[in-house]
């Protein structure tokens, strides 16, 4: 007969943890190696010097974003001035090489990106002890005039800003280190591309620390955090400090990219590109301000190329954006993951070809209106006539603004009238999902 009284090894709450770690860690692996595998392989897809060069241009943006994401989408505080991080650290980053190349230093160009970021650590913990005193539109205004005093000091300085030409650098200093010289943009892709991925996965496990998930607390009720013992001051302050150091590793990248720093680096057209960038993938999700990152850096290289119009196209994006999906990106495909897991997200797809078909045609008519009313107000230097989609287009003739203007009328009116079979087939997903979930 079995003893009732015999002890009974219960696994401790440690113990029984064990194996969701485990996977959990490996899942995390797992999606860390196939990051490093796509950053290794994307230059055997694009071989172009273009495409280097863009990509490059990401992995700066990608650091940057995700840095300004430590304060506003972890912690709450809308920033005007986190480029003045990035650039200081980027000005830095510029003496230091210069002084390499000098022979004054002997500090390998593989840690520079370290030198800025500590830059930005020193310059982070002094203007950072003045602005995280006070939170919500205070802290913005304070973080605006900060910005707008640094980027006056730029021509106040010149000795360390070097007045309105910047300064310039050369990144192939020194003797090569295995060969690697930093001469060919592959080898600078390749280091940008490692400090992405370190500073990725950095910025990923702050998340899971106490730090990280007290900073979303104060981000969510401060007077809260303020109750149970902690000083919210204090927790913006060190998050502030780390997204500095974060913001100046990709300034002394951009120094190795571009060999030049300008105070436009620290003005607020570049705090304002960063804001774009994280909120337009996505503040609410790590991987948001990456997407928007990407995103934004294709459309300002790519667009720019084309177009002269590209700035109204991106402000138009933005708008839409936060007017139809203020969660960014990374929101739409989060939306997408309960249909997907159950299988039911090809019961969206008819819906989606059909609307975002009828929307190309408006876009098609919308673009076509843009570009000859650019033309058209610009004739004298542009000319009157251009190719528009492959066809030529007078821009002083009636009928292509009468086809354009149709284009864009009949495809709105189709996109509006087969809007509803998308939220028809949304609402019986959602009907079947309550049904499982049930």
């Amino acid at each position: 007969m079995r003893d009732l009284t015999a002890k009974v090894e219960v696994p401790s709450l440690e113990t029984a943890s064990l194996p969701r770690t485990r996977f959990a860690l490996g899942r995390q692996l797992a999606l860390w190696s196939v990051v490093a595998a796509v950053l290794l392989v994307l230059p055997l897809l694009f071989e172009q010097s273009f495409a280097l060069s863009m990509l490059s241009q990401m992995g700066i943006a990608v650091i940057f974003a995700l840095s300004y994401n430590m304060l506003l989408g972890q912690t709450g505080m809308l920033s005007f001035g986190h480029a003045v991080y990035f650039g200081l650290g980027s000005f830095v980053c510029a003496h230091v090489l210069n002084a390499i190349g000098a022979g004054a230093l002997g500090l390998p160009v593989t840690l520079l990106p370290l030198v800025g970021g500590l830059a930005g650590l020193g310059f982070g913990i002094v203007f950072g002890y003045v602005t995280t005193k006070r939170s919500g539109t205070p802290f913005a205004m304070i973080s605006l005039g900060i910005a707008e005093m640094v980027a006056a000091s730029a021509l106040m300085f010149p000795a360390f800003f070097g007045g309105e030409g910047g300064i310039v650098t050369d990144r192939v200093v020194g003797d090569p280190v295995l060969g690697v010289s930093f001469g060919p943009q592959i080898e600078v892709y390749y280091l940008i591309a490692g400090w992405c991925l370190l500073c990725m996965i950095a910025m990923y496990a702050l998340t899971q620390t106490p730090l990280g998930r007290m900073a979303n607390a104060v981000r969510d009720n401060p007077e809260r955090v303020r109750f149970i013992g902690y000083d919210p001051t204090r927790v913006r302050y060190r998050m502030f400090c780390l997204a500095s150091f974060f913001a100046g590793i990709a300034g002394g990248l951009a120094t190795i990219n571009y060999e030049i720093v300008t105070a436009e680096t620290l003005g607020l057209m570049a705090s304002g590109n960063v804001l774009f960038m994280a909120f337009v993938g996505g503040i609410g999700h790590f991987f948001g301000p990456v997407i928007g990152a990407v995103l934004v850096s294709y459309l300002q290289s790519a667009l720019s190329t084309y177009t002269q119009a590209w700035l109204l196209y991106f402000g138009l994006f933005f708008v839409i954006m936060i007017l139809f999906a203020p969660g960014g990106i990374a929101s739409l495909f989060a939306v997408h993951a309960a249909p997907l897991r159950h299988g039911l997200l090809s019961r969206l797809i008819p819906g989606y070809l059909l609307c975002g078909a009828m929307l190309a045609v408006m876009l098609l008519g919308f673009i076509a209106l843009v570009e000859m009313l650019y033309h058209f107000e610009q004739g004298a230097a542009l000319g009157r006539e251009f190719n528009l989609f492959g066809f030529h287009v007078d821009v002083t003739l009636l009928k292509p603004w009468l086809v354009a203007g149709a284009v864009f009328a009949v495809g709105l009116a189709a996109f509006l009238f087969t809007l509803p079979v998308v939220k028809r087939a949304w609402a019986a997903v959602h009907v079947e999902l309550q049904a499982r979930d049930a």
